[in-house]
Formats: C-alpha cells, structure tokens, sequence
C-alpha cells in the first residue's frame, strides 16, 4: 500500500507541473480570444448563425462533390484503363492499397481543368475516398455533429418561444444576442455536475438506461435521407428501420424507472410503456397510407416521388393522405412524450417521472434523444406527406432556370437552392419543431384515460379506416376510366389550395402579432435589453 503511495504521489508531482505548463497559456489564449470575439458575437450573433448554417449546407454539398468527382473521373477513368481500382490490401505492400497517389495525380492530370494544377496536392488529400471506410468515416462525423447541434439549437429555441407565450423574454444575457449560447452554459455545468445513483437503485441498469435513449436516435439518423443523394444508407426499408430503433427508446424510460427506486419513476415508467404501445399503432398504420400510395418503403424513393412541386406531395394527394398526416403528426406527439401527451414525465403529477433521480451528464442524455427523436418524425413527416427535399416551387421551372446557366455547378447550385436540396428539408424540419414547441407550452396536459382512449377508441380506427379507404383510392385511380382521373385531379387541386391557404396564415398570423406587439401585458410591452 505505502508503495502504491509512493507511485501515486510520483505521478501526481510529475504530472502537475506538465499539466500547469499547458494549462496557463491554453487558459490565456481561451480569455483573450474570448475579449476579440465577444464585441463580435453579441453585435453580429444572428449574422454569424445564418452565416454558420449556410456554410454547414455548402460543406455538405461540397463534399457530395469531391465524391462524384472521385467516382466519376478519378475511378471511373482508372477502370477503363484497366487499372484494378479494388485491389486487394497488403498491408507490407503500399503498392496495393487501391490505386495509388501517384496514379491518382497522373489521372487528375490527364482530366485538365483546375484540379490539373493543383494535382501534387490533390493526389495525397483525394487517394482515402476512393475506399468507403474513409467516406463512411467523414459523413458519420457530420451525422454525429448534426445530432449535437439540433438539440442544443432546439432547446433554446423552446426557452425563447415559451418566453414569448407567456410575456417574458426567455435568455438574453449569455453570449449577447437573445442568450444563443445558454444551452452551452448548461452543457458545460451539467457535464460538471455529480452523477448520483439512488442507494436503494440498480446501479447498472441506472446507467445503461440513457444509452437506450441516446443511441437509437442517433442510428435514426443513419437511414434518414436529406436529399435525394444526401444519405448516409440508402435502404429499401429505412422507414421500417427508423421505426425499429426508435421503437427501442421505450426501454430506456422502463429501464430508468425501474433502476430509480422512486415511486414517482416508476409511475412514468409505466405510463410511458402504455403510451409508446398505444400510438405506435396508429402511427405505423398512418405512415403505410403514404407507402401503398408511392409503393416503396425507401424514403429515397417516396421523396422524389413529390418533385413536381407543391400539388405533388402525398398530403394533397387525396382526402385520406391528408387525414393520415394529420393523425401521425398526433400519433408522432405522443411518441416524442411532448405535450399534451407528456404523461411519462407530468412534473406537477410525478415530480420529473422516469428521469427524477438521474444528474449531471446521464439527465442530459434523455433530453437529447428526445429533441433528436423530434426532428426524427418531423423528418419523416417531411419525406412522407410534405414533398421532401423539394421545394413547392413547380419541377418544371427548376429545367428552365437551369438551362440558362452556363456553368453545371453553378446549375446544380441553383438547382439545390431553388428547388430540390437539403435547405428545404431542414427548413420544414424546423417548422416542425416550432409546431412541437408551440402545442408544448399552450394545450394543457390531458389525463392517462384520456390518452388511452383516444388512441384505442379515435386514433386507431380512423387510421384503419384510412388505410382501407386510400387503397381503394389508389386502385380507383389506376384501374378506372378519365372521368375518376378528373375527380383525382380536382381534389389534389383543392387540397393543395386549401394547404396553401393554411401555409400563408402563420407569416401573417405572426406579421400580425410583431406589429401589435406592443399592446401586449408584461415585459414584452418595452424592449427591456437591446435586441429583444
């Protein structure tokens, strides 16, 4: 023991100055970049955050560039040379690691153009992305990267609306502009924070049920495309996998209420398990309406079935994809545990509900998964019922500009912001979530009969209902003479119309509140700090 004294304090004595000897300028540099760029951020936050979003997007399609350009002039000349591309690896002979970076630099150079001058450099950056490990290695990180951020934008959007709702302000003070940096701020206090584990509790279950939150929601992200190319796997049964993993995140509540030894835990457990059970049924049957319809369960395929423009998306298809939209959005509430169906957690019934003894990092987890599992079925109500990746701009007009541009990749550029691209699915993303936040903080929470009820005795039936009546629909539609196309024709006209209608009444709804949002009781009546 005294030995293990002895080697402790060794390594303390040794480590402590080499730590200090980092620490301090590494401390120095974080202050001082702070004062240049704090001036920065509180004047120009919102500059900076549009700024940040658009460059994201155009990484995102700069890297789905290199790759094409890899396949299709690095790859593709080499194969008609006859050079074997997937050669075999020998790991003693660099010689077969695929082709090499001077058969790569001598191909580049051959293709002329702008990438030719810059082939000594290119052929040592280029030469990993002609394996799919290193391909599957950058866009997993952008996945992970983007299932950090959602979160942590979403849930200070939620403090700034619910602000709103009730006549305060929400964050103003950390980072400047409207606090956009008070989920960090919590981040970092939480991660800071002790992790406690209940002394009656089951300490392994206790920490492996945040993992069965957290994980599934990222693997959701896997299979969700966001765009016609902008996937990570492109699977023809990526909804039925995306409903499979999230279907696991119902463990991780059991698991936490169990594992609590907290009455109140247990309780939102419970709740939980009967409501997850409840809703996936409607749900899943809610989103067959728009599978039988396209006829493929590949998101890929659903999605650029509705290029046409806003009269081609599922929802306004006919009467019964429309209703289906209407109940999988409800069904999709529930499952997210967002309200009025926030049952499993009820804080003025259960305290907190499954997660009332977790802290620190483990508690953040299941916020994560939630906020993640929100943008999950927002996504998937986008691809499904509300066009996808495209914009409702006619596909038609998206040949004509293009045809006008000299430049392919300026077109594509166009062609992706316009009309069809991962701009338009995370901007309908987002509408989604605000709709998530807005139901949030102004219908009251309902009891757990009435949840019961209203999926076994409502939701259910009319989803079945629908589902039977949508697919005698879509053989009307297909087996019939002109005069059922006529009535097809009419009512996808009038639904659209009637969708647009709904579109454009909340900018003026919310024009109409910014002018008048003087009249209204409480803080929002003066401009309290600069920029509310």
């Amino acid at each position: 023991m005294r030995l293990l004294y002895r080697v402790l304090w060794i390594s303390y004595c040794v480590v402590q100055p080499i730590v200090q000897l980092f620490a301090r300028p590494t401390t120095a540099l974080a202050i001082a970049v702070y004062r240049i760029s704090a001036p920065i951020l509180s004047r120009f936050a919102g500059v900076i955050l549009i700024s940040v979003v658009a460059g994201a997007c155009f990484l995102v399609w700069l890297h789905a560039l290199l790759f094409a350009y890899v396949d299709t002039t690095i790859l593709a000349s080499a194969g008609a040379a006859g050079v074997d591309v997937l050669s075999p690896f020998s790991y003693t002979d660099p010689a077969t690691w695929g082709l090499t970076p001077v058969m790569i630099g001598s191909l580049i150079e051959a293709g002329g153009g702008m990438a030719a001058s810059m082939a000594g450099i290119a052929q040592y950056l280029l030469w990993p992305l002609q394996f799919g490990f290193a391909r599957d290695l950058i866009t997993l990180g952008g996945i992970f990267t983007l299932f950090n951020l959602i979160p942590i934008y979403t849930i200070w959007w939620e403090r700034k609306v619910a602000g709103r709702i009730q006549s305060r302000l929400g964050p103003m003070r950390v980072g400047g502009w409207h606090g956009w940096s008070q989920s960090l701020a919590d981040g970092i206090k939480l991660m800071l924070k002790e992790d406690l584990i209940p002394d009656g509790g089951d300490a392994v279950l206790f920490r492996v049920a945040p993992y069965f939150a957290i994980i599934p929601s990222v693997l959701a992200f896997v299979a969700l495309p966001f765009g016609a190319t902008y996937i990570f796997r492109d699977l023809d049964v990526a909804l039925l996998f995306i409903l499979g993993v999230l279907g696991v995140q119902v463990l991780a509540v059991i698991l936490a209420g169990w594992a609590s030894n907290n009455k109140w835990s247990i309780y939102g457990a419970m709740r939980e398990a009967c409501q997850m059970v409840s809703y996936e049924i409607p749900m899943g049957m809610a989103l067959l309406i728009p599978v039988v319809t396209v006829g493929s369960l590949s998101l890929r395929e659903i999605g650029e079935a509705q290029s046409g423009g806003w009269f081609t998306w599922l929802a306004f298809n006919n009467p019964f994809t429309f209703a289906a939209f209407i109940c999988y959005f409800i069904a999709s509430l529930a499952s997210c545990k967002r309200a009025p169906f926030d049952l499993p957690e009820a804080e003025s019934e259960l305290v907190a509900g499954f997660h009332t003894e977790y802290s620190g990092l483990r508690w953040s987890f299941f916020f994560f998964a939630e906020y993640a599992t929100m943008f999950v079925v927002s996504g998937l109500a986008v691809i499904l019922f509300l066009g996808g990746w495209h914009s409702p701009l006619p596909g038609a007009w998206a040949e004509v500009v293009t045809a006008r541009v000299p430049s392919e990749l300026i077109a594509t550029g166009i062609n992706g912001v316009l009309f069809s691209g991962p701009l338009w699915f995370v901007g309908k993303c987002v509408f989604f979530l605000y709709v998530h936040i807005w139901i949030r903080w102004t219908l009251p929470r309902i009891r757990i009969d009435q949840v019961l009820y209203g999926c076994v005795q409502v939701l259910l039936p009319i989803t079945m209902g629908l589902l039977l009546c949508n697919t005698l629909w879509v053989w009307a539609s297909t087996s019939t003479d002109g005069s059922w196309l006529m009535i097809d024709q009419v009512t996808t006209w009038a639904l659209g119309a009637f969708g647009a209608f709904c579109a454009l009444m909340f900018p003026a709804i919310a024009a109409y509140g910014f002018y008048h949002r003087r009249s209204l009781v409480g803080n929002l009546a003066v401009d309290a700090l600069p920029g509310s």
